[in-house]
Formats: structure tokens, C-alpha cells, sequence
């Protein structure tokens, strides 16, 4: 079954560049004035396998656009009516549907909890506790793997945020397995509302244990960076740090030179970060 993309954007952003944001009547296929009322967001979820499922929309009657939040963080973007969504990592997801009709009127919001029992063995993500949502989240994290060691890692508002000192810093690392010949896309949410100035903010991965490396870490050289003597982070951003990092050679790909456990690093300091810079979603997928 062909797999469609959704693509991720907010649904007020969406709504107002369609030019459908009024909530006013109006007719559909010249019949009755379409109302909320009329509009069914109702949809079904069948399981294909562990990590596959097909989502259908129940109706299409009087519906223009439909509009996906996959429960995974990104919110709602525009789709079909009708996809196969695959799950790669265990986890209860709550899926949500919103339709709009002639108008721009837009219907109240359904939902359905999926839950995935089991990571898919190839694509799911080998980091643990990525989201920062919970103690034991934390807890798979040791701060340290810079020289400084004085900035401030604060896990309150749900992600990791980090702020230092002038000139000062931190980090915040975990041991990953992974296989001889095989690559890894390392990708995360990073976002600043303020920006930064003299400041580095960079991932690493390496065997050496960051607890017996003296100074900055930095085996293997930095997979994706914030750097602002390069032109990344002194505005405000938020995105994937694929997306808004400094270009790197690998943009994120560690390719693993021996079975075991490596060491996922993440660190940053520097002159003024500000009110800091924070990272949620961390994920470390197989491609190859």
C-alpha cells in the first residue's frame, strides 16, 4: 500500500494561508449552509503489524482539508483523508482529527490512542529517555563531558535546557548500542526564543567514555553544531537541529566502526547564551 507524507505545519498557519480562518456559512455543491454540526472528524485505526496502521477518515462528506496531529509532538499538519502511519518506537500515541468544510468552518476535534508494543528492531530509536518527560527520562542521562562543567542543565520544562556562565558550559551524554558498518541519523528539537552570541552548542558520538576524557569532549568531530562565529543561533530558532545547525560533514550521521556501546554527547557553552538553549525529541535511528 502506497505510504503518503504528512506534512507538519500548524493548523491556524494553514487555515489563514488557505484564506478559510472566517467561521461564517457557507453552502457546499450549492446545497445547505454547512455547519459544524455537519462535518464528522471520526476516523478508524486498523492495526496492520506492531508498527503499521491504517488511518481512515469515516466521512468526506462536505470536507475540503483534513488535518493530522500523529502524537508525536510536531502537532497538526494537512493530509488525506485515508494513510498508513508507521510507529517505529513503543509508546502510546493519541492521534487527532480535524476536518474543515466550505467557509472555514472546522469541525471538533476526534481522537484515537494507539499503542505500539514494541519498537520496530531496525528504525526505532536507541535512545532512551529522549523526551525528558519523566524522572526515569532523566535519569538515562549523566551531565558532564566538558572541561568547564559550570553550566546548568534544568530538565523542569519538559526538555533539557542549558544555560552558563560567561564562557562556561556542560553536557549531557548516554551510551548507545550499535553495530560494526552501520549509520545512525542523530536528530533532535533544538529551539532558543532569544538567541545566543559567542556560543557553540554541538553533538558528539564516540567510544571513549566522556567520564574519563579530560577537557571538551570531542571524539569523531562535532555531528551537528550551533555556532554563532558561523551564522547559527543568534536569532531566535526553533526546528530540527538538522535543519537549523551549522552545516557539518556527516549533518548528523555516525557511522559506527565497531559493535558496542558509543557515547551519544551532547554540549555547548560559550559567552552569552542567553536564556540558554534547550533540545527535546533526542533520536538515534538506523539507516543503513
Amino acid at each position: 500500500m502506497k505510504r503518503i507524507e504528512i506534512i507538519y505545519i500548524g493548523l491556524f498557519v494553514m487555515l489563514t494561508s488557505l484564506g478559510v480562518v472566517s467561521c461564517t456559512q457557507d453552502t457546499y455543491d450549492d446545497q445547505e449552509p454547512v455547519t459544524e454540526q455537519m462535518l464528522d472528524a471520526t476516523f478508524s485505526n486498523e492495526v496492520l503489524s506492531v508498527n503499521n496502521f491504517q488511518i481512515t477518515a469515516n466521512s468526506s462528506k462536505n470536507v475540503i482539508s483534513n488535518y493530522w496531529d500523529l502524537g508525536d509532538g510536531t502537532g497538526y499538519g494537512i493530509g488525506s483523508n485515508s494513510f498508513e502511519l508507521f510507529l517505529p518506537d513503543a509508546g502510546e500515541y493519541v492521534i487527532k482529527h480535524q476536518v474543515v468544510g466550505a467557509g472555514g468552518i472546522y469541525s471538533s476535534e476526534e481522537s484515537v490512542t494507539v499503542n505500539v508494543e514494541t519498537s520496530d528492531p531496525i528504525a526505532g530509536n536507541i535512545v532512551s529517555g529522549g523526551k525528558f518527560t519523566s524522572e526515569d527520562d532523566i535519569a538515562q542521562w549523566t551531565i558532564g563531558g566538558t572541561g568547564a562543567g559550570n553550566g546548568i542543565w534544568d530538565f523542569s520544562e519538559g526538555n533539557a535546557n542549558l544555560t552558563a556562565p560567561s564562557w562556561g558550559g556542560n553536557g549531557i551524554y548516554q551510551g548507545i548500542q550499535v553495530e560494526e558498518g552501520r549509520s545512525y541519523q542523530i536528530e533532535m528539537y533544538i529551539s532558543s526564543t532569544t538567541g545566543c552570541s559567542d556560543t557553540w552548542f554541538e553533538v558528539y558520538c564516540g567510544y571513549s567514555d566522556p567520564e574519563s576524557v579530560s577537557g571538551d569532549y570531542s571524539e569523531g568531530g562535532s555531528l551537528l553544531k550551533i555556532n554563532t562565529w558561523e551564522g547559527s543561533g543568534n536569532a531566535p530558532f526553533a526546528g530540527k537541529f538538522t535543519s537549523v545547525g551549522s552545516s557539518t560533514e556527516t549533518n548528523g550521521v555516525f557511522t559506527a566502526t565497531a559493535t558496542g556501546t558509543a557515547y551519544l554527547l551532547v554540549r555547548g557553552g560559550g559567552g552569552d547564551m542567553k536564556e540558554g538553549i534547550s533540545i527535546d525529541n533526542v533520536e538515534v535511528r538506523s539507516v543503513q
